[in-house]
């Protein structure tokens, strides 16, 4: 009898363990429908515009450029580039639903008190995402397409193919916006409990020359580009370190108030 009350509860448990993981499964299908649609629906409602929106992301190189256009070298392109640059558009738009999405699916597992944390430091992230595409928009693209056409020789005259131009700018604003999440990166390292902000600080030299060997590669090979990416970085560095002392003070508060209650 109790060989069968065993069997009865294992299977139970089981049963229970693998409905659990479908339920999640369903709820991971779901917030990734979700997260699809978004960008779908901003994708067919931007497409009308392509051109539109291919000029104003090309301004930064064409203004610098000596004939003032680009050029397609695939017949294709014309048509293809813009509607390819569209749908990085309305992914870079969609972000803020995509990361909420992402919240919303981890979020039934969180305490309460770490539900406190989580939703700012999700705005924290969208925020910080934006401005990386800012910075690199109206900073780094200027400076750099700037470079590198001043830097063409005497006898040549600098064409860029568009593909190629979307192919470069989507590679740097993505760049940029991972590279912004620094400080969300950190205060979550700490949260987790895998350091503190004290020995972050220790590790200043380290991260300074990561921020340079990570500009390295994840921009083109030039001095400028790579310094403008791994100054940011280390400087994020720096805010994600305030950020998690006044986070860490923050759930050391919360904890004493548990434990009174």
């Amino acid at each position: 009898m109790t060989e069968q009350g065993e069997a009865t509860t294992e299977t139970t448990d089981d049963d229970l363990a693998e409905g659990t993981l479908i339920s999640h499964l369903v709820e991971l299908r779901n917030r990734l429908l979700k997260m699809f649609g978004v960008v779908l629906v901003l994708f067919i409602f931007l497409v009308p515009w392509r051109g539109e929106i291919f000029t104003m992301v090309a301004q930064p190189l064409v203004d610098v450029l000596p004939g003032g256009q680009l050029i397609a070298i695939d017949p294709a392109s014309t048509f293809i580039t813009p509607v390819k640059l569209t749908l990085f558009v309305a992914l870079f738009l969609g972000m803020p639903v995509v990361l909420y999405q992402i919240w919303a699916f981890v979020a039934p597992g969180l305490y309460r008190k770490e539900k406190r944390f989580a939703f700012p430091l999700l705005a924290s992230s969208i925020a910080l995402f934006y401005m990386g595409i800012a910075f690199a928009y109206y900073i780094v693209f200027p400076l750099v397409f700037k470079f590198f056409v001043a830097e063409a020789p005497d006898d040549v005259e600098a064409q860029t193919d568009i593909a190629r131009f979307v192919e470069f700018i989507t590679t740097i604003i993505f760049a940029f916006g991972i590279a912004f999440e620094v400080p969300i990166a950190t205060v979550l390292v700490v949260w987790t409990g895998l350091t503190t902000p004290k020995k972050l600080g220790k590790a200043r030299p380290y991260v300074f020359l990561g921020a340079f060997i990570v500009g390295m590669f994840l921009t083109p090979p030039d001095v400028i580009s790579q310094t403008l990416l791994a100054v940011p970085i280390y400087i994020l560095f720096e805010l994600g370190i305030l950020m998690s002392r006044f986070f860490t003070t923050r759930k050391e508060e919360l904890e004493e108030e548990a434990s009174e209650e």
